[in-house]
């Protein structure tokens, strides 16, 4: 059936409105990447907006040059990706049997997982817990603290409420057991969930900040975003120490620079998982 005039209309008015929306919301990320383009004289007199003015990369070439950024990088990749696999493997361990209606405590463990999210932990005991089991200056703290959350826990487990049991059943019948039915058939049907929750692990590890800051004193530890925090609250011109006369970058050109360079590899991650994304969030959220 073909919409009427005011249904079109109302489209219409729909996307000019997300779209302005979206606008704005890319205003302060063009911005920041403008500047880092941009030259430190054109900065300071406040000619930078949404376009690089007197275009130079003496801020980026400076910002690759930094050795400690690099191993800030290194090691926030090394985290994101091997966090992401445990966080999956260990959500669907969990969710897989808790979506079983045969599984008795099922009920009970949705209730204390539920009750997780209501009421947050302490912080103090909660730092004294992870530091009296040895996380405390360890590689592992960026990643076990965040093996599992409430809310990716409920989306996973419900999805697989979803999934046709007569495919389980099927694979029963051919002798398969819990553990290789979640591997071998449940799990290859779950890419839309599996995707979905892996991004929102990444992104989670990637931006991760309190966790860092809590328990991180070792700045050969230190994960991308505290590097970062690092460079942004220095009084002192941190980046551009050592340098005398005239150079075509500043603090301002290079905290640009740096912001851009810790945020552009998790944004490349979603065209290629964006097709799975909003299935899985729909699926996985209806109960």
């Amino acid at each position: 059936m073909q919409a009427s005039l005011g249904e079109r209309l109302f489209r219409l008015g729909v996307i000019l409105a997300l779209g302005a929306f979206g606008f704005l919301m890319l205003v302060p990320l063009l911005k920041v990447v403008s500047t880092s383009f941009s030259s430190p004289y054109a900065v300071d007199a406040g000619r930078v907006f949404l376009w690089p003015v007197d275009f130079t990369l003496a801020s980026w070439a400076k910002i690759v040059e930094r050795t400690a950024l690099w191993r800030s990088f290194g090691l926030t990749v090394v985290v994101t990706v091997l966090g992401t696999t445990l966080c999956l493997l260990l959500t669907a361990l969990m969710a897989y049997p808790m979506s079983k209606r045969e599984f008795r405590p099922a009920r009970l463990l949705a209730v204390m997982v539920v009750i997780t999210m209501i009421f947050r932990y302490p912080i103090i005991p909660y730092f004294l817990t992870v530091r009296e089991i040895g996380l405390y200056d360890n590689f592992w703290v960026l990643i076990v603290p965040n093996l599992l959350t409430a809310y990716n826990l409920i989306i996973m487990r419900t999805f697989f409420r979803e999934l046709p049991r007569e495919l389980e059943e099927a694979a029963q019948m051919e002798g398969c057991g819990y553990f290789r039915t979640l591997f071998h058939l449940v799990l290859p049907i779950s890419k839309a969930v599996l995707a979905t929750l892996g991004i929102f692990y990444a992104v989670m590890l990637w931006n991760q900040f309190m966790h860092p800051l809590m328990f991180i004193d070792n700045q050969h530890l230190y994960p991308l975003q505290l590097r970062l925090r690092e460079y942004m609250v220095s009084t002192e011109s941190t980046l551009a120490s050592g340098f005398e006369g005239s150079v075509p970058y500043n603090n301002a050109t290079l905290k640009a620079a740096t912001v851009i360079f810790a945020t552009v590899p998790i944004l490349a991650v979603y065209p290629f998982l964006q097709q799975h994304f909003v299935k899985g969030a729909t699926l996985g959220s209806v109960k």
